[in-house]
């Protein structure tokens, strides 16, 4: 089983690599990307925090699926602006999503220190996202999503 977590964690985080190298650069990024995907990975801190924190309780899986709903947030969003492939690799994210989570569950009682280690790198990402994407990025023109 841990084996799988450890596995199923490096290919979300190859996907999202993938996702920000691979096509954020490739095109600008509007501002309600530029804050919302900072946004989606603070929702993916807070549950790992709280797996650290305490024991896995209806705290964390609470916070772990408003974590699966919000990262959905982007993708009328992304139906405008990313070509197909992109799509696709937004798609295996938010089948890994949920399973991320489970992972974490297994990890935070197995391997607290790996967990320590990927909350300490997620939270650099999004220091990275916020600090790049906002302040040395070409910005897309300010535009209002389309709701």
């Amino acid at each position: 089983m841990l084996t799988a977590a450890y596995a199923l964690i490096s290919v979300h985080t190859l996907l999202m690599l993938m996702d920000e190298v691979g096509f954020h650069y490739r095109r600008e990024i509007p501002r309600w990307e530029r804050i919302g995907h900072p946004l989606d990975t603070l929702t993916v801190l807070v549950p790992i925090a709280l797996a650290l924190h305490s024991p896995v309780t209806t705290y964390y899986w609470i916070a772990a699926v408003f974590s699966c709903i919000f990262v959905a947030k982007d993708e009328w969003v992304h139906a405008r602006l990313c070509k197909g492939t992109e799509h696709f690799i937004h798609a295996l994210l938010f089948l890994l999503h949920p399973l991320l989570f489970f992972c974490i569950a297994v990890l935070v009682r197995q391997a607290p220190n790996f967990l320590l280690f990927y909350l300490l790198a997620a939270g650099v990402f999004g220091l990275y996202q916020i600090i790049f994407w906002n302040f040395y990025a070409k910005q897309a023109p300010d535009q209002q999503p389309d709701v």
